[in-house]
């Protein structure tokens, strides 16, 4: 339904990178740069047509979005609302951590969606620059250095190590799920035109003329990346540091750079189906009517 917003609007996705849908069927991890709200609703958008991804994945959004439309929604089907903020950071990677163990596996996850910066780009970048400034950093504009707590939380929570420090197969505590585990992490990199980004009340209410959202994709997998806290530091900085490359190729260019090692570029447009939308909006509407009349029945009977 959400994506269905934009899309009547003539707002519209083009991806480009690794085909992610190849790996629909197997765990992974997003890591998402923050620019707007409108981020989460791009990626509603991209994720429509990757197979069974959008039924089983999980959701680590700011708990604002606990109070859209949609928010009881996410909350029913066991998605994650952080709370921003210095005072709470602490508390919330214990509550993370107990929301894995207890929705995960059960609820048979197997993609999760994290913003690592923390917060919108506008709202963290000058204090991202000053802590690169001051730790001899990386300075970067079109994205903010990551923080590493939920990244390292989700990894050791879903990744088992063996005892030589390979990440391979499940934790000890799902031994006996027929999970594989987490095996890729997607580093996601969304581009607005002019840098430019959208919020979601443009995108609910469509009063910005239509555009196009780019949305780079590049897979790695899980052996590759490391669980030690400096060497996943530094992993993650690198991560953004390309992201700050491939943001100043694509403002300068319009386009995304091709994959290291390619000389040709390709992107998609995200198509949807019309008639798909309409069922989806028709289904809302009929169980809205429902709940309607239950309620309304209920009330008649107790009063």
């Amino acid at each position: 339904m959400v994506a269905s917003w934009g899309w009547t609007a003539g707002y519209t996705v083009v991806e480009w990178g690794d085909d992610i849908q190849a790996i629909s069927e197997e765990e992974a991890v997003m890591l998402v740069n923050h620019q707007a709200t409108g981020d989460v609703c791009t990626l509603m958008m991209c994720l429509q047509d990757k197979g069974t991804v959008v039924r089983q994945m999980m959701w680590l959004m700011d708990h604002i979005f606990k109070f859209t439309n949609f928010g009881i929604v996410s909350l029913v089907h066991g998605d994650f609302f952080i709370r921003q903020g210095k005072p709470y950071r602490d508390q919330q990677l214990i509550l993370l951590k107990d929301h894995l163990d207890r929705y995960y596996r059960s609820r048979n996850r197997k993609w999760i969606v994290l913003f690592p910066e923390g917060g919108f780009l506008r709202k963290r970048r000058e204090t991202s620059q000053k802590f690169a400034k001051k730790n001899n950093l990386p300075f970067i504009t079109h994205v903010t250095l990551p923080r590493l707590g939920a990244t390292q939380v989700i990894l050791k929570t879903l990744v088992a190590q063996q005892e030589n420090g390979d990440a391979s197969s499940v934790t000890a505590n799902h031994a006996e799920c027929s999970s594989k585990g987490l095996q890729w992490v997607i580093d996601t990199t969304i581009g607005y035109p002019n840098a430019d980004p959208m919020d979601i009340q443009t995108w609910i209410l469509g009063y910005r003329q239509p555009m196009v959202t780019h949305v780079y994709y590049r897979m790695y997998p899980i052996k590759d990346v490391p669980l030690e806290t400096e060497a996943l530091t530094d992993w993650l900085y690198q991560r953004f540091v390309e992201k700050e490359h491939l943001l100043s190729h694509f403002y300068e260019t319009g386009a995304f750079p091709p994959p290291p090692g390619q000389t040709r570029v390709v992107s998609k447009e995200m198509t949807l189906s019309n008639s798909w939308l309409c069922f989806v909006q028709l289904f809302a509407f009929l169980s809205g009517y429902m709940w309607y009349c239950i309620l309304q029945y209920c009330y008649q009977c107790l009063f």
